[in-house]
């Protein structure tokens, strides 16, 4: 055949459109969770609350790639698996980790606790409204709303409100900054060790909120070198994109 034999797309079938519907009611599954930690939150329970955003992050971790695996948006091109994706990451990554620390008195209390609290859902609300926030060479740009990932080092560390309030303000002004971070499952350099890493940081999440009253020396030196791991490949693909540009 002129131009080369082509590989016909595979058929859209009743089994495979009921394959798709299940990877959507999988990620909305994340809004059940969100409700739960809040129900836990409301209840005082934080650790509870915690356990929950480790479940909403394994969702989230773990939808894409099954959604790309069996070809979801061709399967149903008129439902928008990528906007009930970030609709369900606003819920579990940034607001219901606001709540949990404004409800726990992490950020203080009366209108600088509230602020605190406002600061990075006005940001992250912008961030999700973009249409740039994931690149070309899957990198999310700016600071990625790990809102939770923050709300769990500051219950396991707990290092006080001065530095949990500069903590969260910086991260809120680092989600304008046009930075490029690590998108675990789709950033193509060193994927298969940033996945290994990964996985190996929600052991040590789990192993660490097991352990909070007297959280683990060694534990908590894998899982900050995770983040140290994660922020210099980051800012190394940054450098690297801005001497190569990639083409549009």
């Amino acid at each position: 055949m002129e131009g080369g034999a082509q590989t016909a797309p595979r058929a859209t079938s009743p089994g495979t459109v009921a394959a798709a519907w299940l990877v959507h009611v999988y990620t909305a599954t994340g809004t059940a969770i969100a409700m739960l930690t809040v129900i836990a939150i409301l209840e005082g329970d934080t650790i509870r609350a915690l356990w929950l955003a480790l479940a909403a992050m394994v969702v989230d971790g773990t939808d894409g790639m099954m959604a790309r695996h069996l070809e979801v948006k061709r399967h149903i091109p008129w439902f928008d698996g990528a906007l009930l994706d970030n609709i369900v990451d606003y819920l579990t990554y940034a607001f219901t980790p606001m709540v949990l620390l404004w409800s726990a008195g992490y950020l203080g209390e009366g209108t600088w606790a509230t602020v605190l609290a406002v600061v990075p859902l006005l940001a992250s609300a912008y961030q999700f409204c973009r249409v740039d926030a994931k690149t070309q060479d899957n990198l999310f740009l700016g600071f990625p709303s790990y809102w939770n990932v923050v709300a769990f080092y500051v219950v396991v560390l707990d290092p006080g409100l001065t530095a949990v309030a500069v903590l969260l303000l910086v991260c809120a002004v680092l989600v304008f900054v046009p930075v490029g971070y690590v998108y675990p499952s789709r950033t193509n350099l060193l994927r298969g060790v940033t996945l290994t890493l990964t996985t190996l940081w929600l052991v040590s999440y789990a192993v660490l909120l097991d352990q909070v009253d007297d959280p683990s020396p060694w534990w908590l030196a894998i899982s900050l070198g995770y983040v140290v791991y994660y922020v210099a490949l980051s800012l190394y693909l940054t450098f690297r994109r801005k001497k190569e540009p990639v083409a549009a």
